[in-house]
C-alpha cells in the first residue's frame, strides 16, 4: 500500500520560511498583525509530508485516478492563464478531492512589481476560482518562489492567510532536491511536484515513485490545509 491520507493529530500551524523574513519593518507596508506566514514546512509531531503541484498536473489523465484509488489528498496551485483552459479537468480533480489554491492571474514574478499590480494577480485569481468552483482560496504560492513584503501585504488584503514555498522539491528524473537544510524528508515537510512529463516518467508515475519513498521513510501524505 502507497502512502496515503494523514491527518493533524498532533501539533499544527508553526512554520518557518525559506531564509526570509516575513516580518515587515516599520513604514506604510507595516501591517504585523495581518500578514501572511511564508511557509516551507509545517511543524507537527504527525509522521506526515505534503504534495503540492503548480499548473498542469491536470493534462496528465491517469492522476485522477491515482488519486482516487489513494486517497491522496494533494494540493494543487493554479494560474488562470495556464490553468485556465483546463478548468473542466480540474473541476473532475477537485471531485476526487483535490485542493485548488491560488498561483497568480499571469504568473509574473511579483518581487519588485508595485503592489496595485501584485494585488490586481492576486485578487484576480481569487475572483476566477470563485467564479468557476464557488472556493476562496487561503493559500498562495508565489510564481518561482519569490516575493517581498508587497506580496505579503497584497496576499493578506486578498484573503490568503499563508504563502506556501517548499523544502524539497522533485527533479525531472523523479529524485528529490532540497534547496536548503538537511537533505533528507522530515515530518511536516512540503514537496513541490512538477507536472511537466519526460520521456522517461509521466507526472502520475513521478508521484508514484515519489510515495513509495515517503512510505519508506515511515512518513505518509497528509492534507496541507489542515494544518494552515
Amino acid at each position: 500500500m502507497l502512502a496515503g491520507c494523514g491527518g493533524p493529530a498532533g501539533e499544527r500551524a508553526g512554520t518557518d520560511g525559506r531564509g526570509q523574513d516575513p516580518t515587515p519593518a516599520a513604514g506604510p507596508l507595516a501591517r504585523p498583525a495581518r500578514l501572511p506566514p511564508v511557509v516551507d514546512r509545517v511543524r507537527t509531531r504527525d509522521p506526515v509530508v505534503f504534495l503540492t503541484y503548480d499548473d498542469g498536473i491536470e493534462r496528465d489523465p491517469a492522476f485522477a485516478g491515482l488519486v482516487r484509488e489513494r486517497r491522496l489528498p494533494v494540493t494543487l496551485f493554479l494560474t488562470d492563464s495556464v490553468a485556465g483552459p483546463g478548468y473542466g479537468r480540474l473541476a473532475r480533480l477537485r471531485a476526487v478531492g483535490v485542493s485548488l489554491q491560488n498561483h497568480t492571474l499571469d504568473h509574473p514574478a511579483l518581487r519588485g512589481l508595485p503592489y496595485a499590480g501584485q494585488r490586481a494577480e492576486i485578487c484576480g485569481q481569487q475572483h476566477k476560482l470563485r467564479s468557476r468552483f464557488g472556493i476562496r482560496p487561503h493559500l498562495f504560492r508565489p510564481p518561482y518562489g519569490t516575493y517581498d513584503r508587497a506580496t505579503l501585504r497584497a496576499a493578506a488584503d486578498c484573503g490568503i492567510t499563508a504563502l506556501v514555498l517548499w523544502r524539497a522539491s522533485l527533479s525531472a528524473d523523479g529524485e528529490l532536491t532540497y534547496p536548503h537544510g538537511e537533505p533528507r524528508l522530515h515530518p511536516g515537510d512540503i514537496i513541490s511536484v512538477p507536472s511537466t512529463p519526460t520521456e522517461s516518467l509521466s507526472p502520475t508515475a513521478r508521484t508514484v515513485r515519489l510515495l513509495r519513498e515517503i512510505e519508506g521513510r515511515g512518513l505518509r501524505v497528509g492534507r496541507l490545509e489542515d494544518y494552515l
